[in-house]
């Protein structure tokens, strides 16, 4: 059936939409619930060839094979979020990390592995940059809220960090927003210290900073973590620079040398992610 030209003009500027690049403003929270990403499992994307969906780790913190595997947060699941979904920072302005998010007149086919610059337009992060790769969702977030998976960032509405690391039954810290301090974070496992301080080091205790953000091709050190890439869409999603960057630290804010030497490794080994229920629909905290 064809449609009448008055028809496709109005329609015109929705499909515009869907295939446009994400941009505008937005705002953050954070989360570490320890469950599998809701974009860890198949189907939900288009992927470019060779690539999966964001990696699971079992309980020993190394990747899955079986991306079918049941969400550690459901009766008898085996498959939690890995370790090196915490984030890094490249440089005193720059760091790389993961989030679950929400784009105003999109879908989770439309973000789920995709990257966005955030640049922060509030104190105390005014002008950084922190580059992320969504691989979650949830019904209950916004339009354009990514919320930071921050080890120690609050466990929100479910838990899986008890089971996987043996947390408090709440999580750490407040069920919604986690740990009040750096010091808190020298009690947390080694594989989880490092990003539990970039909260309190690079991240400047922020309390969910505003952003504005786009939509960019995800740096190759993000893919290599996750092991997710989209297939081209609005934009060439063809991941850019090394596939491995170094930890960038400053004075006192520097990661110990265990924890520094745990994110090293983990950039080799690779894995990932994070969250969702067995039929693959995202679970999220907001606070």
């Amino acid at each position: 059936m064809l449609l009448p030209k008055t028809v496709l003009l109005a329609l015109l500027p929705f499909f515009l939409q869907a295939n446009a690049q994400s941009s505008g403003t937005g705002k953050t929270t954070r989360y570490w619930d320890c469950c599998k990403a809701s974009c860890g499992w198949t189907k939900k994307i288009t992927l470019a060839s060779g690539a999966n969906p964001v990696a699971s780790c079992g309980k020993n913190d190394q990747p899955l094979s079986d991306y079918g595997a049941k969400s550690g947060c459901e009766s008898g699941g085996t498959a939690y979020m890995c370790s090196n979904q915490s984030p890094w920072a490249v440089s005193d302005t720059l760091a790389y990390g993961f989030a679950a998010t929400t784009i105003a007149g999109g879908t989770e086919s439309s973000w789920c592995c995709a990257c966005y610059e955030l640049t922060f337009t509030s104190a105390p992060l005014v002008g950084k940059k922190l580059i992320v790769q969504t691989t979650n969702t949830g019904s209950d977030l916004s339009s354009n809220q990514f919320d930071l998976a921050i080890p120690g960032g609050g466990v929100g509405q479910f838990n899986g960090c008890t089971n996987e690391w043996g947390a408090p039954s709440q999580g750490w810290g407040q069920q919604y927003g986690g740990v009040s301090s750096r010091s808190a974070c020298d009690s947390f496992p080694a594989a989880l210290k490092a990003g539990c301080y970039f909260r309190f080091d690079w991240f400047k205790g922020a309390d969910n900073p505003a952003v504005t953000f786009k939509q960019v091709a995800c740096p190759a050190a993000i893919t290599a973590k996750s092991g997710c890439v989209r297939a081209n869409d609005a934009i060439n999603e063809s991941p850019t620079g090394p596939s491995v960057t170094s930890t960038w630290t400053s004075g006192a804010s520097a990661a110990t040398p265990t924890s520094q030497a745990v994110v090293e490794r983990e950039v080799m080994e690779g894995g990932v992610v994070a969250r969702s229920g067995d039929d693959g629909v995202g679970i999220v905290g907001v606070f």
